[in-house]
């Protein structure tokens, strides 16, 4: 006899469509977009070959069609994230996330934004560590 999984009877929701990053920005809390502005200037400085878009209803950076970094909001915090994050080095220790690939850093302020070890993951991003 084969066990069926349980289903709850809901259909999932459909992911919101966002025509630009900005847009998607938009429709974040105040406190989230002014975490997205800070961490936004950090991937300008430091990768400005990648574009801002939205995937996947997260706001995300590309270089070409491969998509390199995102920031995922949440209520109290965002999740600055790096689709190839499991194979960057962390000496900080920062990254989290048990996926195949895909690493993140839990972002809460402004000022609790670690800029130096973030760059350098960049940095690693760029270089296609």
């Amino acid at each position: 006899m084969t066990k069926r999984k349980k289903t709850t009877g809901l259909k999932p929701e459909k992911m919101k469509a966002y025509a630009s990053f900005a847009e998607w920005k938009r429709d974040q809390s105040a406190k989230n977009q002014r975490l997205i502005d800070a961490l936004s200037g950090l991937v300008r400085k430091t990768a400005p070959e990648f574009t801002p878009t939205v995937k996947w209803g997260q706001g995300c950076w590309i270089l070409g069609d491969a998509p390199k970094v995102y920031i995922h909001a949440e209520p109290d915090h965002v999740q600055f994230g790096f689709y190839a994050g499991s194979t960057l080095k962390d000496p900080e220790g920062l990254l989290v996330g048990s996926g195949k690939h895909v690493r993140h850093v839990k972002v809460f302020t402004t000022k609790g934004i670690p800029r130096e070890a973030l760059v350098a993951l960049l940095e690693q991003v760029c270089l296609g560590v």
